[in-house]
């Protein structure tokens, strides 16, 4: 009893000297940068831009003097997270302020969009996956800011799945799209404010960016052990395990097996109609991947869903065993693999998607070829390659 009390002390004295981990929107408004003061202001967030108390970021700069905000800027989703589709401009209800789409007519911010805008700033949990299209915000919101002459503050995030493991390939310019921009990994490893370093000087973009860290994140922490609070940062990642899962289940949109999306856990299962369910949990579970395994189960979808709607799917459930060991994007493609060659008549690529997300045509090639295996250890080069690359650019330990 005494060594069990022990441990407990010992575990509550570790937890009262960690380092609280407060986003850079709480580091900025308790020290607002001087490139601020008196100035116009435009905001790039959504809903995820919220402090420890889940105060927004458009209240808290409102709060912040010397600083006018003058208009805010929304991503894929909208302002509130919610839409599924293209947004249009419109006025925030609450504030008055004009809400400028990135995800409508245009996805990067035009000279009309920045009129009358000194500074520009960017608040949005990302997820730490190049497919994850806030990152291509990002991007183009730099390249808009470089191009007015105005400078661009990013209040840095945590990335949720850790920044210390990296999964998948570099994208190919050659297939740079709105869910893949620049040549990066696919499970990178990074936060917004270290992408945003590597994009301004990999890419030359030229932009006068700051970003403002996070305080007290380490690169080995997931997102449960930030202390912060979750909110959904789009509408079908709806918890941490779905952002775990998300790196790889991302790829079943590349084919007419549903990621989950209009069920109740997106990205978290996978089905159709016509699956044999259970011959793939088999092949799955017999694979003895890392970290994870597979539960055959059966699962409505909404009337609105974009795959099968209204439908009972039979799917496969992928339940998390080890966060640390597990591989998301090889697990997904391998699942993917022993589907098409289970259903070759049912089994169907939806377009190009492939190619967009993987960020190359090797990756339809090597799974039509039964070479699949082969290409994810040329994959591990990549890593390295990026694991160097990326150095420079870091800013956590």
């Amino acid at each position: 009893m005494q060594r069990s009390a022990a441990l407990l002390v010992a575990a509550a004295v570790a937890c009262a000297s960690a380092p609280a981990v407060r986003p850079g929107i709480e580091v900025f408004v308790d020290h607002p940068l001087a490139l601020v003061r008196g100035k116009r202001v435009g905001l790039i967030t959504n809903q995820s831009g919220i402090d420890r108390q889940r105060r927004s970021t458009i209240d808290l700069l409102r709060g912040v003097p010397d600083l006018t905000l003058v208009a805010l800027y929304s991503p894929e989703h909208g302002i509130r997270g919610v839409a599924e589709t293209r947004v249009a401009s419109t006025v925030d209800e609450k504030t008055g302020l004009p809400v400028h789409s990135l995800y409508g007519d245009t996805d990067k911010p035009t000279p009309q969009m920045l009129e009358g805008i000194d500074v520009l700033v960017y608040d949005i949990q990302d997820l730490g996956v190049r497919q994850y299209t806030f990152e291509s915000t990002l991007a183009l919101a730099m390249q808009a800011a470089a191009e007015k002459g105005i400078p661009i503050v990013v209040l840095d995030r945590p990335n949720p799945v850790t920044g210390t493991i990296l999964e998948g390939n570099i994208l190919e310019p050659a297939y740079e799209s709105f869910v893949g921009i620049y040549p990066v990994l696919s499970r990178h490893g990074m936060t917004l404010g270290e992408l945003a370093r590597m994009y301004n000087a990999e890419q030359r973009i030229g932009a006068d960016l700051t970003v403002v860290p996070v305080e007290g994140w380490r690169r080995d922490m997931w997102w449960d052990e930030t202390g912060l609070p979750w909110v959904n940062p789009s509408p079908n990642i709806r918890r941490l395990e779905a952002a775990i899962h998300y790196p790889g289940t991302v790829f079943f949109e590349a084919t007419n097996v549903s990621e989950g999306r209009g069920t109740d856990l997106p990205f978290e299962q996978i089905g159709a109609p016509w699956l044999r369910n259970t011959e793939v949990v088999a092949a799955m579970n017999a694979m003895n991947l890392p970290g994870i395994r597979f539960e055959a189960v059966e699962f409505p979808t909404a009337e609105t869903a974009r795959k099968y709607p209204g439908q009972v799917l039979k799917g496969v459930r992928l339940t998390l065993t080890d966060r640390a060991s597990y591989r998301p994007l090889a697990t997904s493609l391998l699942m993917i693999d022993v589907i098409r060659r289970l259903h070759p008549d049912q089994f169907q690529w939806a377009g190009a998607t492939l190619e967009r997300h993987g960020g190359s045509a090797r990756l339809r090639q090597a799974i039509e070829a039964g070479t699949l295996a082969e290409l994810l250890r040329e994959w591990e080069r990549d890593q390295a390659t990026f694991r160097t690359k990326r150095a420079a650019y870091l800013i956590y330990r």
